[in-house]
């Protein structure tokens, strides 16, 4: 099984294929960060053919649990923590929001893109997102997700109160959501915003670059 195979599969979210791929490499002798390596630049592609309409949203989606099948199976080979390499990140829907769906397209395409993720679910509480940190003061990024009007005070919230943390400059916020804006981002002290999956991927590692 070469590279150029995991690549397509993962592109073509052939999520059964993907396992018995991975496995077929490790046994030729592949090095499991390379297989890794491929399945991530797989999702660069296919976070490109998302931004330029070519795919939508539920091909993404496929690609990114074809990619997680294969993760899990090079999990055991990556001696050096290549699956979170990128770093941590927290991540959440804020308090009154329980809109997963896009939070979940998120987590899987940053996790593609090589950070370990920690999800805090739905409706998450402003003390909630500042625990976490606190139990994970490694972490490089937090996110936070809005999808209706009626949270983006929430947002607001609990942006304001990560600002206030004595941590906040080893750390980067990023934000999104239907309603959310650059503008509104800005407005609110976040260090990023982006539109989409996609695009979050891509800024997570512009941000810890």
């Amino acid at each position: 099984m070469t590279l150029e195979n995991i690549h397509d599969l993962v592109c073509n979210g052939k999520t059964r294929l993907v396992p018995g791929a991975v496995s077929e490499a490790l046994d030729d002798g592949i090095a499991a960060a390379d297989i890794l390596n491929t399945m991530i630049a797989a999702m660069s592609v296919v976070g490109e053919r998302f931004s330029k309409n070519e795919i939508f949203v539920p091909e993404m989606l496929v690609a990114a649990k074809a990619m997680k099948k294969g993760v899990d199976v090079l999990k055991p080979h990556l001696s050096d923590g290549g699956v979170g390499r990128m770093g941590k990140m927290i991540m959440g829907t804020v308090a009154g929001d329980l809109h997963d769906i896009g939070k979940n397209l998120v987590i899987m395409m940053i996790e593609s893109a090589g950070f370990e993720v920690i999800d805090l679910g739905v409706d998450v509480p402003i003390d909630r997102f500042i625990s976490a940190y606190e139990e994970n003061p490694d972490t490089r990024i937090i996110g936070c997700s809005a999808l209706l009007t009626t949270t983006m005070p929430a947002l607001e919230q609990t942006v304001a109160a990560i600002n206030q943390q004595p941590w906040r400059g080893k750390v980067k916020v990023m934000v999104g959501g239907a309603p959310i804006t650059q503008e509104f981002a800005d407005k609110i002290g976040a260090d990023a915003y982006t539109e989409d999956a996609a695009s979050a991927a891509q800024k997570a590692k512009e941000l810890v670059a």
